[in-house]
């Protein structure tokens, strides 16, 4: 959990000031808070059960940046998965129970991604709080994706659908209705917030719908390590040719891996994937034998920058991701650069 920097004497009687010089009613923002420039809340507070707030507790981090910006300072948050971690085989501590067992609202994106989390959630939450599943109230099943990583023989569709800006959307204003139901009072506060993320988000499909456009046709086409693309390439236009990550989350067999090989020498892929959270020795094999480039800096629920940082935010993952893709790809980049990627409730 995140702490705040000692303040030394000196700066604490420079916050002392500030507040002195403040218009009466108002509150000077403090070191961390989404009130200065660069900087945002996070979701690491501590869940209270007071009823000055409301307490939410979400799962991955592009989940909890989301809620985070719907929210504002008018919910307290608690991200449960931590940052880098593979959301799939997550086990809770049971320590986390106590965030559960506080909250007033538990927001998962479902589709069979935190099974242990809903475990733990179903036995440790107040029979009053309900559970509410973000991905199951964005697409039917007949818009489920199957792939290498997530066959449907086993049953559980791909999950990522937030890395498709429209299903991102769609959890903006799933979250702004259910803040709003458990919440009445800051109705119009949290509809507010979801304008601008909403203005926010359209920006970032224009720009990626740009950014692929300036992607030679023949270079369109993705093969990653874990697969959580598959949203995202069905909407912009991209094919992706593989995985290499298997359902189990092991590596492929070398038949496998030279099947992949050949795929990638025969279609002229420029360049693979890795994930920052599944670093893959076996891809940068494969891309080593094919000749394609190996990038390793995409992320799919790894914010950049520090927690608490203006970067760390859902905006920012996106826009990181967009320009390390396109940079491969023989696309243009720069599209991104005034992007802007700080909260925008604040």
């Amino acid at each position: 959990m995140p702490h705040r920097r000692l303040v030394t004497f000196a700066a604490f009687a420079a916050l002392l000031l500030i507040a002195a010089c403040a218009p009466s009613g108002q509150e000077s923002p403090l070191p961390g808070d989404s009130g200065q420039p660069g900087t945002s809340l996070g979701w690491y507070d501590e869940l209270t059960s007071g009823t000055d707030k409301l307490d939410v507790a979400t799962t991955v981090a592009p989940i909890s940046s989301l809620a985070r910006n719907i929210g504002g300072d008018r919910i307290r948050l608690r991200g449960l998965v931590p940052d880098a971690t593979n959301s799939h085989t997550f086990e809770p501590a049971p320590s986390d129970s106590r965030y559960l067992q506080a909250a007033d609202l538990i927001i998962v994106n479902g589709l069979h991604l935190e099974r242990p989390t809903l475990d733990l959630a179903e036995a440790s939450k107040r029979p009053e709080t309900p559970i509410k599943m973000l991905g199951d109230n964005t697409i039917t099943e007949e818009e489920w994706l199957f792939d290498f990583s997530f066959p449907e023989s086993e049953g559980d569709p791909n999950p990522h659908l937030w890395m498709n800006v429209p299903y991102a959307l769609r959890y903006a204003e799933l979250m702004r209705d259910w803040f709003s139901e458990a919440d009445p009072a800051n109705a119009d506060y949290y509809a507010a917030n979801f304008e601008k993320v909403e203005a926010r988000l359209s920006e970032l499909d224009s720009l990626i719908e740009a950014g692929v456009e300036s992607v030679p046709a023949e270079n369109r086409k993705l093969l990653t390590y874990h697969d959580s693309w598959a949203y995202w390439a069905r909407n912009y236009g991209f094919g992706v040719i593989g995985a290499v990550q298997a359902s189990d989350f092991s590596d492929p067999s070398p038949q496998e891996v030279a099947r992949l090989i050949d795929q990638i020498r025969a279609e002229h892929v420029p360049a693979v994937f890795g994930s920052e959270v599944f670093p893959s020795p076996v891809l940068e094999q494969i891309a080593r034998e094919s000749g394609a480039a190996f990038v390793d800096q995409l992320s799919d629920d790894e914010p950049p920058g520090a927690q608490q940082s203006g970067e760390h935010t859902y905006f920012g993952m996106l826009k990181k991701d967009m320009q390390v893709m396109l940079g491969a790809l023989n696309g243009d980049a720069t599209i991104f650069d005034s992007f802007a990627v700080t909260d925008t409730w604040g």
